[in-house]
């Protein structure tokens, strides 16, 4: 499953909102390749209604689709997988419950956890936030020290927390190669111009940061959150 994101940079997290399919099908005309549907509130029933409608858009584009903390409601929805946090259900129930063939990811936030995580049954890990955002209240931001310490690892990873055009050279001079992006698209007024300008950023940084370019500068302490 691993192989299935490969080339992948750009991982929409969004909650549920009343024009789903239409915001969907813009991020991802924007250079969005993979969706997760986050939403901790909503009854069972509605939640795989939601996720059915996303999982189409997705499937329709070639997009992998994820659901977020409920692998049960992921397989009846047709999601591509899950992701978990620490305090939800455990990684290898989680994979008993979605099969092999599903892509299941782990949110990691210090090294102990990123540490653990090698164990188990997952596809990718998440590493953040970088910097505290409303996304994660009471979370601190881990720093860039967290990603570097992530980057050493064998296994596929996205950087969390404060994702936007401006923070990416440092989040990729710290070592991020795959980014997670929450506000700087949902609350975009023209969600595929902001995917673009992700995009290309992410490509300027990563061109740079294999030409060494000193024009570019050092990395920053952490990115500002939007």
């Amino acid at each position: 499953m691993t192989a299935r994101l490969a080339g992948r940079s750009l991982y929409l997290c969004t909650p549920d909102r009343p024009d789903l399919e239409r915001f969907l099908a813009s991020c991802i005309a924007g250079g969005v390749d993979i969706v997760q549907l986050r939403e901790k509130d909503l009854p069972d029933a509605t939640l795989v209604a939601r996720a059915r409608t996303a999982a189409k858009v997705c499937a329709d584009a070639g997009v992998p689709f994820l659901l977020n903390d409920r692998p049960d409601l992921a397989v009846e929805a047709g999601a591509d997988g899950a992701h978990v946090g620490q305090d939800d259900l455990a990684p290898g129930r989680a994979r008993a419950l979605l099969g092999p063939e599903a892509l299941l990811g782990l949110s990691t936030h210090v090294p102990d956890e990123l540490a653990r995580a090698a164990a188990e049954p997952v596809d990718y890990v998440s590493a953040g936030p970088v910097v505290a955002t409303p996304t994660k209240p009471g979370r601190p931001g881990t720093g860039l020290d967290y990603l570097r310490l992530a980057a050493r690892t064998e296994r596929p990873w996205f950087v969390t927390g404060g994702v936007t055009p401006d923070a990416v050279p440092g989040l990729v001079a710290a070592g991020a190669r795959r980014f997670v992006v929450v506000r700087w698209l949902t609350e975009a007024a023209d969600p595929t111009a902001a995917a673009r300008a992700l995009c290309d950023a992410i490509a300027r940084a990563g061109a740079a940061e294999i030409e060494g370019d000193p024009l570019r500068g050092p990395a920053t302490d952490g990115p500002s959150s939007p």
